[in-house]
């Protein structure tokens, strides 16, 4: 999995997420927008100026969205996203109807496109999380220059190599030989069993 095929996967199959800002009393606010358009920098929407997101989006600068596809939980893939974004005008948007035709059919004519206009998520981070394979798959990303954090359980010098973390993870993602011991983040769920369970505090929450 690369940043290319996510979101690749997020504008041609998911295409409609829910995203989430800021509202003027402090508290959250979701909607479903669709993904018009990515790049291997950007990810790209539009929405009118005269609603709320608009406003929203031009006062904080930031927003984030999940999207999922699926039948049920266990065949599902989900890509959540956060990130800086900004207003770039009437640019791209003949490109948007170009790639989305069903737009047409919400705004007919050029005139009623007036107050439409496209905004980048132009540096953000994010990840790639699939239900649908065993081990489970995980994948965290960055674009646009952020800083990529990893977050999650990893296992310090303290290990003693008792094996009770192994024992009670879920999706048997940790490797543990004679010298060392390791969680392959790309396959664990974050559920803190391993955390719970060692008596040597080797397992350290980040």
């Amino acid at each position: 999995m690369d940043i290319t095929s996510v979101f690749k996967l997020l504008q041609d199959d998911i295409h409609s997420v829910v995203f989430a800002t800021i509202n003027e009393f402090g508290r959250p606010e979701t909607r479903v927008i669709d993904i018009m358009l990515c790049d291997e920098n950007s990810i790209y929407f539009i929405t009118a100026r005269g609603k709320n997101f608009y406003e929203q989006l031009i006062d904080n600068k930031y927003v984030s969205l999940t999207g999922f596809k699926g039948n049920s939980t266990i065949s599902s893939i989900a890509v959540s996203v956060r990130g800086n974004v900004k207003d770039i005008g009437a640019e791209l948007l003949n490109e948007v109807f170009e790639k989305n035709p069903y737009m047409n059919t919400i705004y007919p004519t050029i005139e009623s496109r007036a107050a439409l206009t496209v905004f980048q998520i132009y540096k953000g981070t994010g990840e790639y999380f699939n239900l649908s394979k065993r081990p489970i798959e995980r994948y965290t990303f960055s674009f646009g220059d952020a800083e990529l954090t990893w977050n999650g359980y990893f296992i310090n010098d303290k290990c003693i190599h008792c094996f009770q973390c192994l024992s009670v993870c879920p999706q048997s993602c940790i490797d543990i030989n004679e010298k060392s011991a390791y969680i392959r983040q790309e396959n664990c769920l974050h559920c803190g069993n391993c955390f719970d369970i060692c008596p040597a505090s080797a397992i350290e929450r980040r």
